[in-house]
């Protein structure tokens, strides 16, 4: 079974620093904690190993310059962040394919920008977390940050996932899937197959992220409107059982070349009610109710709960082709019993995220983990295929 390890380091390629394009934002729901995770990076990251371009993308797709300041990218209260052109914006970008350079329209007219080395995209959701902006980037021949194609769209679609470990015999929680056409001709069908789930049942969209759309459902007279609130997120939606358990949650890096991935220490989310805490780990549990959410890290877990755990993580990793980095949570029931929950491929990375600080616990500093990522996209090949 993987141990947490000290990190590796590849030497650098050019006596020069690298210039990395940290890009955030996006068009999905979750562009206010992609922008909360630009934040904390922009504060980590090692500025005498890395020049750093900060890039973001408005809601409707518009690529920008933003300041290299994290403070106005910071989520300090339930108002959302917003990257706008009249904003935090100074300037539209082009990208050119094949030598890695940008083209800025600014007040003073065009400024060609040098080349990028390496692309770190901190998009959550889709148009970012789900293959689409990795295929772009491997359009343009730009070596990027985490997962692949492949990987990220099949972390990102729940039900794929599900697919995917299951061939690989890493159980997850039984599961009911409502397709977009399946739901529309043949409601009651569906719902009669739900009532096989156990309740609690958790209405979740197949392809979100950040507990979006995401509904507890205590009796059957309620499943049919939290399944059309997950449609207007996605209009493939996952109802499971509720599980009785642990959740505990375990942060994965890719390794270097033919090396095995590295795993953290586990670590559990544990929450408490009486300040705030919602009755499942939601939006508001997680970014904004900060005194209602203890991390635990490592785990109170036995030895024996402790290797299954992280050898699951690792396989589970593996078995979607993940790359760079991935968080894959996990139920764990009172009779020792392991369940995946989702394998997340651009896992929250805000300084109060649990991925980061489980590989602080585990001997590994926030820019000691920034430079790791970066060093890793830089040592893998690009290849459309994979």
């Amino acid at each position: 079974m993987p141990d947490a390890l000290e990190p590796v380091h590849s030497a650098p390629t050019t006596t020069g620093r690298r210039r990395v394009a940290v890009v955030f934002g996006g068009r999905s729901g979750e562009h206010t904690i992609s922008c909360a995770t630009a934040a904390g990076v922009l504060s980590a990251i090692d500025r005498e190993r890395y020049e750093v371009l900060p890039v973001g993308i408005t809601t409707d797709g518009q690529w920008l310059l933003v300041d290299d300041d994290p403070a106005p990218l910071e989520l300090t209260g339930p108002e959302p962040v917003e990257i706008t052109a009249d904003g935090l914006g100074r300037g539209e970008l082009a990208l050119r394919p094949g030598d890695g350079s940008l083209t800025a329209l600014t007040p003073t007219g065009v400024q060609v920008l040098d080349q990028v080395d390496v692309v770190l995209p901190l998009l959550h959701g889709p148009y970012g977390e789900d293959g689409t902006i990795q295929g772009m980037l491997e359009m343009l021949g730009l070596p990027y940050v985490g997962c692949g194609v492949l990987a990220s769209a099949a972390g990102m679609d729940k039900q794929v996932t599900k697919v995917l470990l299951g061939a690989a015999g890493i159980p997850t929680a039984p599961h009911v899937v409502v397709g977009r056409h399946e739901w529309s001709r043949d409601r009651v069908g569906i719902l009669a197959a739900c009532e096989a789930l156990s309740y609690p049942l958790f209405v979740k969209p197949a392809r979100a992220g950040s507990s979006l759309g995401i509904s507890r459902v205590e009796r059957p007279e309620d499943l049919e409107a939290a399944i059309e609130a997950a449609r207007a997120v996605d209009p493939k939606v996952l109802v499971e059982s509720g599980i009785v358990g642990r959740e505990i949650e375990v942060a994965v890096l890719g390794g270097h070349g033919e090396d095995a991935p590295r795993v953290a220490e586990p670590g559990e989310i544990v929450m408490d009610a009486s300040q705030g805490a919602g009755e499942f780990y939601d939006y508001e549990t997680k970014y904004l109710a900060h005194d209602a959410v203890q991390m635990v890290c490592p785990a109170r877990l036995t030895s024996d709960e402790r290797d299954r755990l992280m050898s699951a993580a690792a396989r589970a990793f593996e078995a979607i082709g993940g790359e760079g980095l991935a968080r894959v949570d996990f139920f764990l029931t009172a009779d020792g019993e392991v369940l995946v929950n989702e394998v997340n491929t651009m896992p929250g990375f805000t300084p109060f995220s649990m991925y980061p600080y489980m590989w602080e616990v585990s001997g590994l500093s926030y820019t000691e983990l920034v430079t790791e990522l970066i060093e890793l996209a830089l040592e893998r090949p690009l290849n459309v295929n994979r």
